[in-house]
Order: C-alpha cells, then structure tokens, then sequence
C-alpha cells in the first residue's frame, strides 16, 4: 500500500454464515480497524446447514460453506485426520473470482471453516499460484484441514479463544504451527471474531507491519 491508504481485507467467513451475517459479526472488528484496514466479505459457494453457537439477533438466512463436511466431521466439516474436502475446488475459484472482481487485497482474514480455507489458498499462493495475490492472513478459529506439513511462508496472525467450544485452541495452535514464524493472539472468549481493546492493539500492531 502506498499514500497511507487503509489495507484491504478480504473476508471469508464461517461455516452456516455468509457475506451478510460476517458483515454483521465483524461490526466491531471493522470499527476497529477503521482508518487501518477495510474488510471486504464474500459468500461461499455452496449451500450449508445452520453455523453453530448463532449470535443473537443476527439471522444466518441462507447458510452458506466453503465445502461440506462428511460423516462423523461435524457440522463445520472441522476432522482429526484429513480426507478429501467435496466442494473445495469451486471455493478456490469463488475466491480467486473475488481477487479478480473486487481485488486487490494486502491480506486475507477467516474465521472457522473461513480461516481453515485461508490456510490453504496461503499454501497455494506459496507454491506461485497467481490467483492469490497478497501480503499476510489474519486466522480466526481456524483448523488444519490439508494434511498438508509443509510450512508456510506467508505472514500470519492467529487468533484463538480459550473457552472455544467449537474449535479448541489447540486446533487452531496446530494450524499455527504449519506457518513461519506466526503471531499468535489467545483471547478469554468463545467461537467469534474478538474485537476488544487488548485485540484491536494486537491487530494493529501486526496490520502495521504492511502499511506503508
């Protein structure tokens, strides 16, 4: 970025939700970040089940995932061991699409199956994938869903809630440990993207690395 314009975020969201609802949820983050970051969102491609822990007053009408989880998985298609994801192929093209349409973006930030899907699209964008043209990743909740143990590169803050039900911690510490050198930001809360004071310094504080 140059002329102290804000970065642009580009935001994929959870399983059940879609680019409405993150819209909604990410309300205080996106205040946050005002002046520092604008946060872009998309809808997943494919049709879902309800989200689970649905936050009052923000309706997740229609559900939407970024692949479908299989038998045993869940409901955010969240595995112990790695398998296959049916639906995959059509998300990389819905996110590169958005590159392509709403682009370009510094960063990329997900939350849940968002983040999981993050890591991946930062594993392709490693191996020169040019349809993913960015900076850094901002991981929220997020899960290893590839199998994959090659590190990744790309610069990466990851965010996780202690009291996480949904996806524990260790998770998401997992997930981390896949990327070089990672800035890890441990929050009290549950499944949701945090937005307080103690992680909006911590968002800029890792956001200012790439402004220039």
């Amino acid at each position: 970025m140059s002329g102290g314009k804000p970065l642009r975020l580009l935001g994929l969201h959870g399983y059940g939700q879609n680019q409405r609802s993150f819209h909604a949820r990410t309300g205080a983050l996106r205040k946050a970040l005002r002046g520092r970051a604008e946060l872009v969102t998309v809808s997943a491609p494919h049709p879902a089940g309800p989200g689970p822990e649905p936050e009052p007053g923000v309706a997740d009408a229609d559900p939407r995932c970024w692949w479908f989880p299989r038998p045993r998985e869940g409901a955010l298609g969240a595995r112990e061991e790695a398998a296959p994801c049916q639906g995959l192929e059509e998300s990389l093209e819905a996110v590169a699409g958005a590159f392509a349409a709403h682009g370009p973006f510094d960063g990329l930030l997900g939350f849940s199956q968002g983040a999981a899907l993050v890591a991946r699209v930062c594993a392709l964008k490693q191996r020169g994938d040019a349809r993913f043209p960015f900076q850094f990743a901002v991981l929220v909740a997020g899960f290893e869903s590839s199998g994959d143990r090659e590190p990744i590169a790309v610069p990466s803050l990851h965010v996780l809630g202690d009291a996480d039900r949904v996806i524990p911690p260790a998770r998401s510490r997992e997930l981390a440990a896949r990327f070089v050198d990672p800035a890890v930001l441990t929050h009290p809360g549950g499944h949701f993207v945090p937005a307080s004071a103690p992680q909006k310094r911590a968002y800029l504080e890792f956001l200012a690395k790439f402004l220039k």
